[in-house]
């Protein structure tokens, strides 16, 4: 390994339900206004928190199930539910929608959320209970707007309904009259990601125990485009994310690539330790809104709950190396280069054959793989298919072809080394990382020795190149301070 040791302190992952906002999710809201889909119809699959908290994957994915457990359930998931687990996990929480409102309204600094009076007083006390929220964070409540008020910005300034259990409770605006990158859709789709991603790193600073002060710069892998007209995609939400969450000695940046996005944050913040200019770097991604309902129609078809109605957040820790905490071995870096192909099995030589090759591993020398871990029963109803299962076949399968294993112990090798897929289906969030806080504990408790995380990013949906994008790095079990 060149350079000084880089580690991951800690994981943190936070779920926010939002069902009365399913309707403005891009496939949604387009599907609604062109008359194929009935909102009323729509409304009748949506599910209640209870049902979202006891929702298996869920539940993995803030830390209350791990994912071998989580390999036995009974499926399908949501119709097997676990009434005996909680909202707050080891890793974070899972958000109740009104209270995700009331947040939205606390670190909005431009006056894009109003929130009626009645909604705004039941908040206050509601949020009164919360572990994160402070006395000066509900003082920026407010008393509310008043509803009639709300309802003529609806009806007269463009301003979007915002609806908790059927009932119009609010509003949020428009930052500009004439500018498509602010309107009142735009500004709720920042600003979701926007509060998703300081919720989760205020999850993260207290569940490591570190200042927020402390941290020296922060590194977002959101998918969203903050900006104007002038510059739509500018940015920089890692600062906004930062200020709320008390990193006042930080500074920031964005990095992107479409799904690849957060392990190439995690590299990218790792060299930027290892190089020695930092020491605390916090990777934070917030949820992404337009996916939201992306695949309704396909849970409706099979009479299921619409099972996309979460944002996720996840936010990752590095820093100079404690000697105990697992290390990011940036000598195990693996990059999908320009000259690649874009199979599956070539996109798989770059990011696993070709860094263990640097280290002299084999395929079985790695203990977990985690790879793209989209939720099955989320893509399996609209024809999507099982993504985590499909990667890690192509895994074994070369694990095979390269003599490690035989064609007989595919199947174990998958079930091994691979679980089943938990994750939200927004890209950034789903790609590899939402294993790394169970990896972590696996490491400490002595289960586990090593995790390689692979991600991919689909460039060409931007039509500006056909080429795909990959990462990938090994985490492993620190050998002590050097």
């Amino acid at each position: 390994m060149t350079g000084p040791k880089v580690v991951i302190k800690q994981a943190a992952y936070i779920l926010a339900h939002v069902p009365d906002l399913v309707r403005y999710g891009s496939k949604p809201e387009r599907e609604i206004a062109a008359g194929r889909t009935e909102l009323a119809e729509l409304e009748k699959h949506l599910r209640s928190f209870d049902d979202a908290v006891a929702y298996p994957p869920n539940q993995v994915f803030i830390g209350n199930i791990s994912p071998d457990d989580y390999a036995d359930l009974q499926e399908p998931w949501h119709e097997n539910l676990l009434r005996d687990k909680a909202r707050y996990g080891p890793f974070g929480e899972i958000m109740p929608q009104d209270e995700l409102y009331g947040i939205m309204k606390i670190w909005d600094q431009f006056d894009l959320i109003d929130l009626s009076p009645s909604f705004t007083s039941a908040l206050n006390e509601q949020l009164a209970a919360h572990p994160l929220i402070t006395a000066k964070d509900r003082e920026r409540l407010g008393e509310g707007t008043p509803q009639e008020k709300i309802e003529k910005k609806v009806e007269k300034e463009k301003s979007l309904p915002l609806f908790h259990r059927g009932k119009l409770v609010g509003c949020i605006n428009r930052a500009h009259d004439n500018d498509a990158t602010l309107t009142a859709h735009v500004m709720l789709e920042n600003l979701l990601t926007k509060v998703t991603g300081i919720l989760v790193t205020r999850h993260l600073v207290r569940n490591a125990s570190i200042e927020p002060e402390k941290i020296d710069y922060l590194l977002s892998c959101s998918e969203e485009a903050v900006g104007d007209r002038y510059n739509r995609g500018g940015g920089n939400m890692a600062k906004a994310i930062g200020e709320e969450a008390h990193c006042v000695n930080a500074s920031g940046c964005d990095v992107k690539s479409f799904c690849a996005g957060t392990v190439l944050a995690i590299i990218h913040g790792a060299a930027l330790i290892s190089a020695g200019l930092f020491n605390e770097v916090i990777v934070v991604g917030g949820g992404s809104f337009s996916k939201i309902g992306m695949k309704f129609q396909g849970h409706m078809k099979h009479n299921m709950p619409i099972l996309e109605d979460v944002l996720g957040g996840i936010a990752i820790l590095l820093s100079t190396d404690d000697g105990a905490s697992p290390v990011v071995n940036l000598a195990s870096t693996g990059k999908h280069d320009i000259s690649a192909g874009a199979t599956a099995q070539a996109i798989y030589d770059a990011l696993v054959i070709d860094p263990l090759q640097k280290l002299e591993m084999k395929i079985t020398d790695v203990d977990k793989f985690a790879v793209e871990l989209h939720n099955p029963e989320v893509t399996l109803p609209m024809g999507s298919g099982n993504v985590p299962l499909t990667n890690y076949k192509t895994i074994a399968a070369m694990a095979a072809m390269r003599g490690e294993i035989g064609r007989e112990e595919l199947s174990e090798f998958i079930r091994l080394r691979g679980m089943p897929g938990f994750s939200p289906t927004q890209g950034h969030i789903a790609s590899a990382v939402p294993y790394l806080g169970h990896s972590l504990k696996l490491i400490a408790d002595g289960k586990i020795n090593n995790t390689l995380f692979a991600a991919k990013g689909s460039l060409f949906l931007g039509r500006m190149t056909h080429l795909a994008d990959g990462v990938s790095f090994l985490l492993e079990k620190n050998s002590g301070k050097d």
